[in-house]
C-alpha cells in the first residue's frame, strides 16, 4: 500500500482529449467571470456568484495556495485545447490519507459538449497516476442531474447523502457523495 505522495508542485499542465488544464494566472479573472459570476453556474457550486473584486481575491488565493509545500490542492483552469480559451475550472483537493475531492464548473455556454467530462477524467487520471491517490470523491447537489451523470460515467459509486452540507443561495443544501477507488479506475477509464 502506498501512503506517501510525491506530488508535483508547480506548474501543472494536463492535456485531455478536448481540454487543456493549467495553473491559474492573475490575468484569468476576466475569463472567470462567466464561471464564478454567473448564477446559472454557481447555483450548482458550494458558493454564491462572486463580484469582480471577490473573484480577484479568489484567483489570488488559488495562485498562492498552488505555491505551498506540501501542495494540498490542484485548482486548475479548463481551457479548450484548440485555442486555449478558458471555459471553466476543475479542482482536486487532497484530503486525508491518499484521498482527493473532485470539483469543477464549466461556463454555461459550453454545457453539453463533453468538456466537463473530459476535464474531470483528465484530473482524476492525474490524481490516481501522478499523485498516487487511493480514493477520489465528489459531493454533488441532489438537483444537479448533469453532475450526477458525470460522476457515474467516471465510474464513481454513490455512497450516501450529506445533510445540510453546503450553505448557498441563503439556505442549507444537502450533497450526494460519490467516490471512486484507484483499483476501479483502470477498468472504467475513458479513452
Amino acid at each position: 500500500m502506498r501512503v506517501t505522495m510525491a506530488a508535483p508542485h508547480h506548474p501543472v499542465e494536463l492535456t485531455g482529449e478536448h481540454v487543456f488544464l493549467r495553473e491559474f494566472r492573475h490575468d484569468d479573472v476576466a475569463d472567470c467571470m462567466p464561471v464564478f459570476g454567473d448564477e446559472r453556474v454557481t447555483r450548482w457550486l458550494s458558493f454564491d456568484s462572486k463580484t469582480r473584486a471577490e473573484q480577484e481575491e479568489l484567483v489570488a488565493g488559488i495562485i498562492r495556495r498552488a505555491q505551498t509545500d506540501p501542495r494540498d490542492e490542484y485548482y486548475l483552469t479548463v481551457c479548450r485545447r484548440d485555442d486555449k480559451q478558458l471555459i471553466g475550472v476543475v479542482r482536486l483537493a487532497l484530503t486525508g490519507v491518499c484521498a482527493g475531492r473532485l470539483g469543477g464548473a464549466i461556463r454555461a455556454d459550453h454545457w453539453g459538449r463533453g468538456l466537463a467530462m473530459d476535464a474531470a477524467a483528465t484530473i482524476v487520471h492525474f490524481g490516481f497516476g501522478e499523485l498516487g491517490l487511493h480514493r477520489i470523491s465528489a459531493a454533488v447537489g441532489p438537483d444537479n442531474l448533469a453532475s450526477r451523470r458525470l460522476v457515474c460515467r467516471l465510474g464513481m459509486s454513490y455512497e450516501g447523502r450529506i445533510r445540510h452540507h453546503v450553505f448557498t443561495g441563503g439556505a442549507w443544501r444537502d450533497s450526494l457523495l460519490y467516490a471512486l477507488l484507484a483499483d476501479e479506475w483502470p477498468a472504467r477509464r475513458l479513452p
